[in-house]
């Protein structure tokens, strides 16, 4: 609580943010003016009363989509990060405690991963196993497992050479509770602050998919796949597609102006 009250006012702004998108998305039926797949009018309907935002290329309500889109594409962006995060923290810390061939596996395993594109990979894999919800979640969690893994492990090095882990490791400590107890508290505020800006990461990547077709497939609502869908206005002056766009950008600003803060705090620098 006190370090909330010394909180900038960019972390705040990026926590007002954050909140009104996570609240937006928890109570999007409640919400929402119309369902988030239903047709309520024609087509590119004009912004009005009844339509806040007009409707998109099908006659849905734009409003409506914008706000069913925060539930789906924050929270498997969510999800995602979780899962990338669990197994490549995990991993990670693993690797630098155990060291010797486990530690030459596994990093060996990650370095495969970052030899390759993102994107590339990414399409490669869905194309493999088809582009629906769960698959897209699982490809994108193992690419992000990399880079969460690399972090760790170099935090956990720092860790693991320590007198207090030599020590808990004479005292016959097992594995799990040196990594529970001893490496994860002194690199948890590292790992935290990284969650934010992967999770940036991946938020981005989903809608890059959705915008590419491959994503969160329709009748889905998805800010990156209603860009794509809208884009035609762009020609007659409509800036429409431009909304979904810009809540991408807002959200990840948010997110960014909180891990900045959280970064300054865990450095120990003053204002």
């Amino acid at each position: 609580m006190k370090a909330l009250k010394s909180a900038p006012v960019t972390a705040w702004l990026g926590m007002i943010i954050v909140a009104v998108v996570l609240i937006t998305g928890v109570f999007a039926p409640w919400l929402a003016p119309y369902g988030e797949t239903e047709i309520v009018a024609m087509e590119y309907e004009p912004w009005s009363a009844a339509y806040p935002l007009g409707t998109d290329n099908l006659g849905r309500d734009m409003l409506s989509r914008m706000i069913f889109g925060a539930r789906n594409t924050v929270g498997l962006a969510l999800l995602t990060t979780a899962i990338a995060f669990c197994l490549g923290a995990a991993g990670g810390m693993f690797a630098a405690l155990k060291g010797g061939w486990i530690d030459q596996i596994l990093s060996r395993a990650i370095d495969v991963l970052l030899a390759v594109p993102p994107l590339i990979l990414a399409l490669m894999l869905l194309a493999i196993v088809g582009p629906s919800i769960p698959n897209m979640v699982g490809v994108i969690a193992v690419i992000y497992i990399a880079p969460v893994y690399r972090l760790s492990r170099a935090a956990a090095m720092n860790v693991v050479s320590q007198d207090f882990v030599q020590a808990a490791q004479l005292r016959g400590e097992g594995t799990l509770w040196l990594l529970r107890r001893e490496i994860l508290p002194n690199i948890s505020s590292t790992l935290v602050a990284e969650f934010g800006l992967r999770f940036c990461f991946v938020f981005l990547f989903i809608a890059a998919l959705s915008f590419l077709g491959i994503g969160i497939q329709p009748p889905t609502a998805d800010w990156g796949s209603m860009v794509k869908e809208n884009a035609t206005l762009i020609t007659f002056g409509d800036i429409t597609p431009l909304i979904p766009a810009g809540a991408i950008a807002l959200l990840t600003i948010g997110i960014n102006f909180i891990v900045d803060w959280m970064l300054h705090r865990a450095s120990g620098l003053k204002s």
